[in-house]
Order: C-alpha cells, then structure tokens, then sequence
C-alpha cells in the first residue's frame, strides 16, 4: 500500500512540476502571457508540497527517485502536449531513469 501511495505521488508532483514549466515555457516562449507564466509558478509551487507527503522523510532519496520520474513524464508530456515523437534511445533512457528510481526508492533496506 506504501508503494502504491508513493508512485501515485510522484504522478501527482510530475503533473504539477511538468505540467508548470509547461506553461511558463508556454507563457514565456510562446507568448501567452502572465496568466499562463503565474498558473505555472502556482503549479511548480504546488509540486513542492506534494514532495513532501511521500511516505519516505528522506529528501535527498525523494528528490533524487523523483529525477527519473522527472524524466520518464517530461518524455511523456512533450508527446501529449506538444507532438514530440522520441527515439528509441529516449525510450531506453526513461526506462533506465525508472528503474534508477525504483532502485533507489523501493529496495529492501535494513532500517
């Protein structure tokens, strides 16, 4: 139950730090605007606090696992957002980010 909580976390924290620096990129680069840029500051503040309530207290582990979310959904985002159509070599390179971060999240550890 602790891990299903922790991955659906990370989901939720990839939505708003992703989906936030979408739109300050969209805000900015695209020229829409500062309801676009201030929705994005709103969302990547947000991700902060959804960091926090991961069930592991350690913050370098959480932000470190989180990387590879990190990369796996910025991968996934750019092709549901923006039409971005990746590689094998960025398929293989997420993969290899989640499995870093389930090694680094969820591996048996003698506490």
């Amino acid at each position: 139950m602790l891990v299903a909580r922790s991955v659906a976390l990370f989901a939720v924290a990839a939505l708003f730090e992703i989906g936030g620096a979408w739109l300050v990129w969209q805000g900015v680069r695209e020229h829409r605007g500062w309801i676009w840029i201030g929705a994005g500051v709103l969302a990547l503040g947000a991700y902060g606090f959804v960091a926090t309530l991961q069930p592991d207290g350690e913050f370098g582990r959480i932000l470190a696992a989180y990387g590879g979310v990190f990369v796996a959904g910025s991968i996934a985002w750019g092709m549901a957002a923006d039409g971005y159509r990746p590689d094998r070599w960025d398929v293989i390179g997420a993969l290899v980010c989640l499995a870093g971060m389930a090694l680094i999240m969820y591996a048996p550890r003698n506490h």
